[in-house]
């Protein structure tokens, strides 16, 4: 266990260094959210009242999480894994101790960290400035944000294999950031969409997370409903990793 967590250390030491080295990855990580929640903050706050339950400042802080935890841990990790498996990186490293999956964890790690670092900023800008109240159920928004990282790291993973090289990363994470967040209750809140569209994206790969963050922040009002979200969640990552099993590649195509 401690030669694991060695290594894992190491090679998130390593990804860091390389983050701080890449101005692209870098602005995603660190500047892309403050933009998406600024846009979000912009469009929320010219919805009526009867749309937004949560109210406008409770509307931008859930869905301010998720946009962090997609922007840094998902666009981000695509990028950096392509990055590394073009660089031969990835190949290189499965010649040494670490496991496949200890070399996936660490190249996440940074990203992760960077994440939850800024969901907890928001999380206290969003009490202070925006005079929410604290959270109702902290550990139900522990859980949803422990769970959206790994997830969001395997959904990465899985998507370097429909990605040829860096330049077309942006390309092919477009597709599943515009339905996570028009569908899974970032952009657009939940109660806004008719039942029917509702029901069908509950079925999305973030919206269960979105559930435990809104449950966390607001409290629960139907166990039924974050159970669905959890198994939605489990459902989501045993698919996700079987992706990855079966497609994810370790060096370039030739």
């Amino acid at each position: 266990m401690n030669a694991s967590v060695t290594r894992l250390t190491a090679l998130g030491r390593a990804e860091l260094t390389l983050l701080g080295r890449n101005k692209n990855n870098l602005f995603i990580a660190l500047l892309m959210p403050l933009l998406m929640i600024f846009v979000l903050r912009s469009s929320i706050t010219q919805m009526g009242s009867d749309e937004l339950p949560m109210g406008a400042a409770g509307a931008t802080l859930v869905g301010g999480t998720g946009l962090v935890l997609i922007l840094v841990v998902y666009m981000g990790l695509v990028s950096a894994y392509v990055a590394r498996r073009e660089e031969l990186v990835l190949k290189r490293l499965r010649t040494g101790e670490a496991t496949d999956r200890e070399i996936l964890a660490g190249a996440a790690l940074p990203s992760a960290a960077i994440a939850l670092a800024q969901c907890a900023v928001l999380a206290v800008g969003g009490i202070a400035v925006l005079d929410v109240a604290a959270p109702e159920r902290p550990d139900l928004l522990l859980v949803g944000l422990l769970a959206g990282v790994p997830l969001l790291a395997g959904l990465a993973a899985a998507t370097t294999a429909l990605t040829r090289n860096v330049e077309s990363a942006g390309l092919t994470t477009l597709p599943f950031f515009l339905v996570s967040a028009m569908g899974s209750g970032m952009m657009v809140p939940a109660e806004v969409l008719p039942d029917a569209v509702a029901d069908v994206c509950a079925l999305l790969p973030l919206s269960g997370i979105m559930e435990f963050v809104r449950a966390g922040w607001f409290g629960v009002d139907d166990s039924g409903d974050l159970l669905t979200a959890a198994l939605t969640t489990l459902a989501w990552g045993a698919v996700t990793v079987f992706a990855v099993q079966r497609w994810f590649r370790w060096e370039p195509r030739r």
